[in-house]
């Protein structure tokens, strides 16, 4: 992927985050997907953070939505890899944060988000 690959891909990436359809946030992951984040260990009960598989990712993160109405994410930058790319951007409250994804075949197989300081 490209670095103009790369910032389209956030842009919809985004996109769809804003537009809280779970649908079109979902068309990036491939069905046997690893998703690492701080806070899924909050939300899911004896995950310690890490989320397997397609459907376990849309529950999650429909009950991110749900608990999180105001979500919004503007996409600060950019950075590309051998196999995937990290997207660094704001979320509603301006709290600095980072998802580091990994493709596979065009579909995301792997990723973790990360917070800046003082995220939680």
């Amino acid at each position: 992927m490209d670095h103009a690959e790369a910032q389209r891909f956030a842009e919809e990436w985004a996109a769809g985050w804003n537009s809280h359809d779970l649908d079109r946030i979902m068309t990036h992951y491939a069905a046997e997907v690893v998703f690492r984040s701080p806070l899924a260990a909050r939300i899911i009960d004896g995950s310690d953070g890490v989320v397997r598989g397609v459907q376990a990712l849309r529950a999650y993160w429909a009950e991110g939505l749900r608990r999180h109405p105001d979500l919004r994410f503007e996409v600060v930058a950019v950075y590309v890899g051998l196999d995937g790319i990290v997207i660094n951007y704001r979320d509603q409250t301006g709290q600095p944060a980072a998802e580091v994804l990994i493709f596979r075949d065009g579909l995301i197989v792997s990723g973790m988000a990360t917070r800046g300081p003082d995220g939680s």
